[in-house]
């Protein structure tokens, strides 16, 4: 049974049927928003009705798009650990510092989530031949689950990609392509084959349901902390599905009842090479204008124009939050000092994370007392290449292995 009433257009508000696999509003191209009828899902469950389901993300099965557990294509994402990071908090002066660490997922990133609830829908709806533009981590998941689903995957990466995200999506038999250029450059490929050889895309925001197995992030951290609400939630920032959803989630859990008014601070982080959301939101501007020449070796950041965007601001603005960007530096130094004090080998992206934090709780921004949650998006591991590339780069002259 389905609680969805329809798709929302998330700019002009032009209702759309679910009945149909659908990309964008039909009316204005923007981004589509999953309504469901949070009144009647009130009625069927309680969340205590939580505590005997399985701990993973389809235990809220009521706040998400399929009619039933037949239509799901899972493979064991979610409900990924909360731990409170005693070490790194005494060092930027937080005694309730912890992160959401979604490097267990399948395949090793919170992509795990959002491509998990896309293709089981794409395949309820009838679609055969699933396309994406990837900079790698969104790539590896739909090439997981088009595979655990039998469905057709096409992936066009940037020529750079990791070596460890090409192979997992050949592995699994997607199709992949590898384009000069940036993610955009992936877009345009995406483009041509979704018009002459009919591929559904799966691209950030440019269909309705990856956005709502991200948004599972925030009722996690919500029952995680026993049904009370952090302070400052701190995400990297590419595309924004995260930060948008874990926004939407909030929103809901108050109309069901789960939780009061009250919401975290959201904040945007991403790197100095690559930071068109944070140069939007110092401007105080509703769109975000296209970054030239973006470098990061934080790939799943390196986003020079988010088609989200004005979701990712408005998200900012509702919230109180704020957006940094931070250099590239400081985000290695921040994988080494996170992998070092905690046990924890995080992403670069999820690193950022943690030079934001310190420079937040520096200002005064974050209060000592506060909870803060840092979203760390996937493993280390996947990003072997990237930070041996940066090291090599930013070696002294003259200095060996033995000096680092």
């Amino acid at each position: 049974m389905s609680f969805v009433k329809h798709l929302e257009c998330s700019r002009c508000g032009h209702n759309t049927s679910r009945t149909e696999a659908r990309n964008v509003c039909p009316v204005c191209q923007s981004p589509l928003l999953v309504r469901y009828n949070l009144h009647q899902v009130k009625r069927h469950i309680k969340k205590t009705a939580l505590l005997d389901r399985p701990t993973d993300m389809w235990r809220y099965l009521e706040v998400m798009p399929v009619d039933g557990d037949e239509d799901i294509i899972s493979l064991g994402e979610g409900y990924t650990p909360l731990l409170p990071l005693p070490r790194l908090g005494k060092t930027a002066q937080l005694r309730n510092l912890y992160i959401k660490d979604e490097s267990l997922n399948p395949t090793g990133t919170f992509k795990a989530r959002g491509l998990s609830a896309a293709v089981s829908m794409a395949r309820k709806l009838g679609c055969q031949k699933l396309a994406i533009p990837s900079a790698g981590n969104a790539g590896g998941a739909l090439a997981a689950y088009g595979a655990r689903a039998g469905l057709e995957v096409f992936i066009a990466m940037p020529a750079d990609t990791p070596s460890a995200n090409i192979m997992e999506c050949r592995m699994a038999g997607a199709r992949v392509e590898l384009v000069p250029g940036l993610i955009g450059d992936a877009a345009k490929r995406v483009n041509e084959l979704v018009a002459e050889e009919g591929w559904f895309d799966i691209s950030t925001l440019k269909e309705p349901y990856r956005l709502e197995g991200k948004k599972i992030l925030g009722y996690e951290i919500a029952e995680q902390f026993q049904w009370k609400v952090p302070d400052v939630i701190v995400c990297p920032v590419g595309g924004g599905m995260a930060l948008i959803g874990i926004w939407k989630a909030f929103q809901e859990m108050e109309e069901l009842g789960w939780i009061t008014s009250k919401r975290p601070r959201m904040v945007a982080v991403q790197s100095e090479g690559c930071a068109p959301i944070v140069r939007a939101f110092r401007e105080a501007a509703t769109t975000a204008e296209a970054w030239t020449r973006p470098k990061t070796f934080a790939s799943g950041i390196r986003i020079p124009k988010p088609f989200g965007d004005s979701l990712i601001l408005q998200t900012l603005r509702e919230s109180r939050g704020h957006a940094l960007a931070v250099p590239d530096e400081g985000i290695y130094s921040a994988v080494q000092e996170i992998t070092r004090h905690e046990g924890l080998f995080i992403c670069p992206e999820g690193a950022a994370g943690w030079t934001a934090i310190k420079h937040l709780s520096e200002s005064g921004w974050i209060d000592a007392d506060e909870t803060v949650v840092l979203l760390n998006t996937g493993a280390g591991l996947k990003y072997i290449d990237a930070l041996t590339r940066f090291e090599k780069e930013h070696q002294p002259v003259g200095a060996g292995r033995e000096n680092r």
